[in-house]
């Protein structure tokens, strides 16, 4: 159906159930909502390649390289180049005739949370 709307849970479930895409969910920030999704609605073995999260700057860092601020555009760009050179590096030639490769890179603001002293 062309108007069909689709829950979050249906969404990822299509996508699950698709062959040709497989990839990396890149979450930095207040974890890894998207990921989670498509692991809580079954199937994700055939979709997702690899998940990862730096919750820590400096972790962040190390994988991505300096950003002048944390959650930016730069941030972004780097984490979708990174990520995209492992799949090709590492499933290419195994699997880069069979599916179409995606990264997809989330970054996320969080509250500040102190605990009473």
């Amino acid at each position: 159906m062309p108007n069909e709307i689709l829950s979050q849970h249906q969404k990822a479930l299509r996508i699950n159930l698709d062959a040709k895409r497989y990839g990396t969910f890149a979450e930095i920030g207040a974890g890894q909502e998207v990921a989670r999704w498509f692991f809580r609605v079954g199937g994700a073995s055939g979709t997702v390649a690899k998940t990862i999260s730096a919750y820590d700057m400096a972790v962040s860092d190390a994988i991505y390289g300096p950003a002048d601020r944390y959650v930016s555009r730069q941030r972004l760009r780097s984490m979708l180049d990174h990520e995209y050179v492992l799949l090709q590096e590492r499933l290419g030639e195994k699997r880069g005739d069979q599916v179409a490769f995606f990264v997809f890179c989330r970054h996320r603001r969080h509250r500040q949370f102190q605990a009473p002293r």
